[in-house]
């Protein structure tokens, strides 16, 4: 579905990624974990296009992508669902999710029948919004584009528990409806709780991957590069 090998992305002279090779299999949950800075983002943003490599090949469905404009990715299947959110808090809930709504499978009423409270919400104003409301909206605008594949940054940043387990839940769902999904997570109990399969970053280069189950069990791992201690 969709596979990266060899990208080299930079900031300016800053060079960022130093040869990312990873993949998403159709209908799967591959996980990106890593500390801060180390370039979760920055992947994220090659494929969609933001940052586009300097180096390397982005593939969806067998296509290269690299190189085209974000706006084009996303009419071939990707959707992003950012960090921090990103929604428009001036526009209503409605609005928010109709702006950039197109093709058939996820309509607004499919929307709100996966997130009641959206309905419920649809004429407020995104900046009256909870937090996990916002991150439903976020979710929503996306599903309303019709994707294949879902590019989810740190979804649960942010969150009370409560809510981090209400995401695990809708990730879970949107594999269950058919779609392929790259989760960038520091929170590792959720990703690993959801995801297939896991890569792990550190200063731009992959420098762990296994199954999920694999790295739960792997308590080295875990400390030598996410820094998480029994």
């Amino acid at each position: 579905m969709l596979e990266l090998t060899d990208v080299h992305a930079y900031y300016g002279d800053g060079h960022i990624l130093h040869g990312i090779s990873l993949k998403v299999e159709r209908g799967s949950i591959a996980a990106l974990l890593g500390r801060n800075g180390m370039g979760k983002t920055t992947t994220v943003r090659s494929i969609i296009g933001f940052t586009p490599p300097r180096s390397g090949t982005v593939r969806f469905k067998g296509k290269e992508i690299q190189g085209l404009p974000p706006h084009t990715i996303s009419q071939l299947g990707l959707a992003l669902v950012p960090q921090g959110r990103r929604i428009f808090p001036s526009l209503s809930v409605r609005e928010n999710l109709l702006i950039g709504a197109r093709g058939e499978g996820w309509s607004l009423e499919r929307v709100y029948s996966f997130f009641p409270v959206l309905k419920e919400r649809a004429g407020h104003r995104g900046s009256m919004l909870s937090g996990g409301e916002q991150q439903m909206l976020c979710i929503g605008r996306a599903l309303l584009t019709n994707p294949e594949l879902l590019l989810m940054d740190e979804p649960s940043e942010g969150l009370a528990p409560i809510l981090v387990e209400m995401v695990s839940d809708i990730i879970l769902q949107l594999k269950k409806n058919g779609l392929s999904i790259l989760l960038v997570e520091q929170n590792l109990s959720l990703a690993l709780s959801v995801s297939d399969y896991v890569y792990i970053v550190s200063k731009g280069e992959i420098v762990y991957e296994s199954g999920a189950e694999e790295l739960n069990r792997n308590e080295e791992a875990q400390s030598k590069y996410l820094g998480v201690t029994a």
